[in-house]
């Protein structure tokens, strides 16, 4: 069988690059695919999502007309390589909405709705409320604000950085590891960033609260912090709205080049 697959590299060189490269760039796809935002989700269907990849390795090979690998490359290493360098840019990606659903779970803390939990089918785990309203509202505007096509120029440019057949490379080099570490340790900053209102708000709410219950000692003042806290922030993020799109939309903005 080797024999003949040699036979056949030496009849069809170009078939061969081309059927060579078309593996690297699936798995690499598939790799972005497993993490990245919007190509994750499991609403998608299985067959859709695969079709999309083949698709799009079939465009790829003609826009990137990668250079035959030398006789002696690990061919596996190479697949598995290039499979971990596209998790790595999916990775990156979803960082970036992470920040985005890490505020809406201090929100809804703060509001006193922790309790209230719903599926999410694309992770297939408990979340909060306000942590998928969060999360609908940054893809939305990820997908608006041109978030895919970012996704895929980068996707393009990696084969720059690190060609499909490399094998000898310093991880420093190709990634930045500063912006790796930022972006991940900015997640809990971006959160605090955009809860900052409404935390502010039920603060001030609290030390209302408390300040009655000193004065007036008979009045529930448990019972009452249920019943305004989630109106309280409900009506701040009514208010905040549209500030809080423009400030999504400029934290996604920034990260338009990850690499």
């Amino acid at each position: 069988m080797e024999e003949i697959f040699k036979q056949f590299s030496l009849l069809f060189p170009e078939i061969n690059n081309a059927l060579g490269s078309g593996i690297m760039i699936f798995l690499r796809l598939v790799g972005m695919m497993r993490l990245a935002p919007v190509l994750s989700k499991t609403e998608v269907p299985s067959m859709v999502r695969l079709s999309f990849a083949i698709i799009t390795t079939i465009i790829l090979v003609g826009v990137i007309k990668p250079t035959p690998p030398s006789p002696d490359t690990p061919i596996y290493l190479c697949m598995f390589l290039n499979f971990l360098f596209g998790v790595i840019i999916g990775f990156i990606a979803n960082c970036i909405l992470a920040a985005i659903l890490t505020g809406g779970d201090m929100i809804n803390t703060q509001m006193g709705l922790s309790s209230a939990m719903v599926m999410d089918p694309s992770t297939k785990s408990q979340v909060s409320v306000m942590a998928n309203y969060f999360s609908t509202l940054a893809l939305l505007i990820f997908i608006y604000s041109g978030g895919l096509y970012w996704l895929f120029n980068a996707f393009i440019k990696s084969f720059e950085l690190f060609p499909m057949y490399f094998v000898n490379f310093h991880f420093e080099n190709i990634i930045n590891v500063q912006f790796l570490s930022d972006i991940t340790a900015n997640i809990l900053f971006m959160g605090m960033h955009l809860a900052g209102p409404v935390l502010l708000a039920t603060l001030a709410q609290d030390l209302i609260l408390g300040i009655i219950s000193k004065t007036a000692p008979q009045v529930n003042v448990f019972s009452l912090s249920f019943l305004f806290k989630p109106v309280m922030g409900a009506f701040i993020l009514i208010v905040i709205l549209p500030m809080l799109v423009n400030v999504i939309t400029d934290y996604l903005t920034s990260y338009a080049n990850i690499f």
